[in-house]
């Protein structure tokens, strides 16, 4: 790994100096294992602990197929998705290991006794594979997680559709989450050059599920003017959410849990924020009754931020907890588009509200390579902006995942891979000048936090 690490840190280093480094026959990993799925049965959720089912093991290098790439991860990130693989929720992700296994030879590779996770990398592409052109040795990308086969034909006007659709690092194996990653070659993007590894990498998922939720028209369609309820408005997926309301023209109006959040989303722009702790929102009477009159208080509450108006977007993913209330604070016409169920997949709603008011609720899932890639690009022009909070060595991933699963973290929460420090990689200094603020935005505020904090104590 030295002479990988030396390589990459050398201005000198051609595409031919690293098709010629010797690769080494196994890596460092953060990995569940297959035998210890059960390991949680009974808990609840909340107290499944990620830091007990992450390991960080050495791994064989896997073998490299047509149309893939290794590539040297120097950093990486935490999604929700790696909370969900560490606690074994909704499924044990080694289903979708033995499923992906049973499609072809070369996906057998993929069904073992461990499973490497992880959906986000920046790094240097190693070696590529038979078929691939674009890449070489040495380019420095980011890669988004989509994998596709793209044999059925349902997959070709919109690559999220295709039926061997795939989380990579979820539902495949070899995740970026470890020192070395294999990809296939159409999750490869440019790497931004005015970002550090860190921060190159934070964006990836979250980004581009938020822009095709939002955005796309595969989702919202958002446009000027546009009223958008943003639950979790400071956190990994809101977080860019609100950030493409602002740039794109629209009125975020802005959930959050406290008022350190509240103050995030206010630093991004946003004027119309709810503490909705604060304001005591509760739309659930108990487990199975919800509460209307909840309802129409958050409505109210929203009419007083936009001078009388309705929501034409909300941009849901809590799930069960939140659903109903947002159905009903959609204005007659508007839409629902939801991508997660972080509190719970069993939604409840007055269907009264949507069909006689014409509402529509649209699913929506990660995205396809074109916008992944229009979400990239945003990010390397400078349009939008990591919100990386913080940041773990590989060796503490578990606790990593603990602070996202407890809901501890604001924006994105970062991993170092092979980069042995923070702020490395930067290649256009001139253009990172001009964005250091909105960069450094959700650092700055977690710091304080942490700073207050101390003082308290």
């Amino acid at each position: 790994m030295k002479d990988i690490l030396d390589a990459i840190q050398s201005p000198d280093s051609t595409s031919a100096d690293f098709a010629s480094l010797k690769l080494p026959e196994s890596y460092r990993a953060v990995t569940v294992h297959k035998d210890e799925q059960e390991m949680f049965a009974g808990q609840a959720s909340r107290d499944k602990d990620p830091r007990t089912s992450l390991h960080l093991d050495e791994v064989p290098l896997p073998e490299l197929g047509p149309g893939e790439a290794l590539v040297a991860v120097m950093a990486s990130s935490v999604n929700y998705n790696s909370v969900w693989s560490s606690i074994f929720e909704p499924v044990s992700t080694f289903a979708f290991l033995e499923r992906y296994g049973r499609l072809s030879e070369l996906t057998k590779r993929h069904d073992l006794p461990y499973h490497i996770i992880g959906s986000d990398l920046s790094g240097v592409v190693l070696r590529t594979g038979p078929g691939v052109n674009a890449w070489k040795p040495g380019d420095e990308v980011v890669a988004h997680c989509l994998s596709v086969e793209l044999e059925s034909s349902d997959g070709h006007n919109d690559t999220m559709l295709d039926p061997e659709q795939r989380i990579w690092g979820f539902e495949t194996n070899f995740g970026g989450l470890a020192e070395i990653a294999l990809v296939k070659s159409n999750q490869l993007m440019p790497k931004p050059g005015h970002l550090s590894w860190e921060e190159a990498a934070a964006p990836g998922l979250v980004n581009s599920t938020a822009y095709r939720q939002l955005v796309s028209r595969n989702g919202a369609g958002m446009k000027q003017g546009d009223n958008v309820l943003i639950w979790g408005a400071s956190g990994g997926l809101g977080s860019y959410a609100t950030q493409f309301a602002l740039a794109g023209g629209a009125n975020p109006i802005c959930v959050v849990s406290s008022p350190e959040k509240a103050g995030i989303c206010r630093a991004m722009g946003a004027e119309a924020v709810i503490d909705r702790n604060a304001e005591g929102y509760k739309f659930w009477k108990d487990e199975h009754t919800q509460d209307p009159r909840e309802w129409k208080r958050l409505g109210s509450r929203i009419r007083e931020l936009t001078g009388g108006e309705d929501v034409d977007i909300v941009f849901e993913h809590p799930g069960r907890e939140t659903f109903g209330a947002s159905v009903y604070v959609t204005r007659k016409g508007g839409t629902i588009v939801t991508c997660a169920s972080t509190s719970g997949y069993q939604h409840e709603y007055d269907n009264r509200y949507l069909w006689m008011s014409l509402k529509k609720i649209v699913g929506s899932h990660f995205a396809n390579y074109r916008e992944a890639w229009e979400a990239n690009r945003l990010v390397a022009k400078g349009k939008i902006h990591p919100t990386l909070s913080k940041v773990y060595s590989l060796e503490e991933t578990g606790q990593a995942a603990y602070d996202v699963h407890r809901n501890l973290h604001q924006g994105k929460v970062g991993v170092l891979a092979l980069a042995p420090e923070e702020g490395m990689g930067v290649r256009d200094q001139e253009m990172r000048a001009k964005h250091l603020d909105a960069i450094n935005l959700f650092r700055d505020a977690s710091a304080e936090r942490t700073d207050q904090h101390s003082r308290n104590v």
